[in-house]
């Protein structure tokens, strides 16, 4: 009778050791798939913060300032001649 019960509480351990394995071989995969995702968005906010710092560098160039000062200011260089349409 003991080695019966023995028998059925390592049987019982074993059944919860097999769960338990399954249940973390599960989360494993959970987190390999949120690890993955995690590393798309630290590779998309590297390429973010690259774009943004060549546009740093872009905006205090002098191409910039010109662009800008023709575009919103209307302003042109000194030898640049306009050409108005003229009014019918």
């Amino acid at each position: 009778m003991a080695i019966l019960g023995i028998t059925a509480v390592v049987f019982c351990l074993g059944f919860v050791v097999h769960i338990k394995s399954i249940s973390m071989h599960k989360r494993e995969l959970d987190y390999q798939v949120r690890e993955e995702l995690l590393e798309k968005q630290v590779q998309q906010e590297e390429n973010r913060a690259r774009d943004l710092e060549e546009y740093r560098v872009y905006v205090q160039t002098k191409q910039y300032i010109e662009e800008v000062a023709k575009q919103k200011l209307g302003l042109v260089m000194p030898d640049e001649i306009l050409l108005k349409p003229s009014q019918q």
